[in-house]
Order: C-alpha cells, then structure tokens, then sequence
C-alpha cells in the first residue's frame, strides 16, 4: 500500500492509495460467484408416484366451558346447575372418536381453586385436550 506525504506541511500521512485492495476485492468477488454457481449434483431420471389423497378426519367441535368469578361453570352458553352435571357431560364427550378439544375460559378474577377443580374434573374424565382462551394483551 503506497502513501502519499505533503511535503509542505510536517504532518505524517495524509491519505492511503485504497487501489489495489479494490482490486484485490473486485478479483475475489468474482472468483466466488464463478464458483459458487457451479453444481456438483448428479442428474437422476426418478420415478413417477401416484399419491391418494385421503380426507381428513372429521374434527369434532370443540367445546367451551366457561368459569365465571361467582363459581358458575357454563357448558357453551348453557348454565351447569351444579359440577355433577359437568362430569355427566365430560363423560360422554370423552367417549366420543375424534374427542373434542376443550375451550376453557376463566374470568380472570375467578379463584385458582376453582380453576383447578375445573381442569381436574376434565382431566379425571378421560379428555386429551384442554385449551386456555385468554384475550390478547396489546
């Protein structure tokens, strides 16, 4: 890399001649693209496959419990008269193939215990699936 000096004033180097390093760069760009678009594959005549498309299963609906801060259980918009009756409904909803998913949604003021008694109850009748709903936070 040559350096150029002003003689008139005693100051060092003023600018670096940047030339040949743009060369240098220009030269090594385009040995990269030269060789990066070279293909190594091997060519293979393959077969052809017939698929079958296959339906899917049907997707049962999913159903919505529903636990406000009083304690009262909703099973969709229906008001549950009491936890017996939640198992009842739990009961044959877990026999059914597919099972429906369960949407469950708490007020947020309802107490844990609750809450906890809810998820348990579903759990204990046999139901894979239980899904929280919240509100999104923006």
């Amino acid at each position: 890399m040559a350096f150029s000096s002003d003689e008139n004033q005693g100051a060092g180097f003023t600018e670096p001649n940047v030339v040949p390093l743009v060369d240098v760069m220009l030269v090594l760009l385009i040995i990269f693209m030269v060789t990066s678009t070279v293909s190594h594959g091997i060519r293979v005549e393959l077969p052809n496959a017939q698929v079958e498309v296959q339906r899917p299963l049907a997707q049962a609906t999913p159903v919505a419990i529903t636990l406000r801060e009083s304690g009262e259980i909703f099973w969709n918009n229906d008001l549950l008269a009491d936890k017996a009756q939640l198992e009842a409904r739990l009961a044959v909803e877990a026999q059914k193939v597919p099972q429906p998913d369960i949407l469950f949604r708490a007020d947020k003021d309802a107490r844990y215990a609750q809450v906890r008694e809810v998820t348990t109850r579903v759990r204990q009748a046999g139901m894979r699936s239980i899904n929280f709903v919240s509100e999104p936070e923006f």
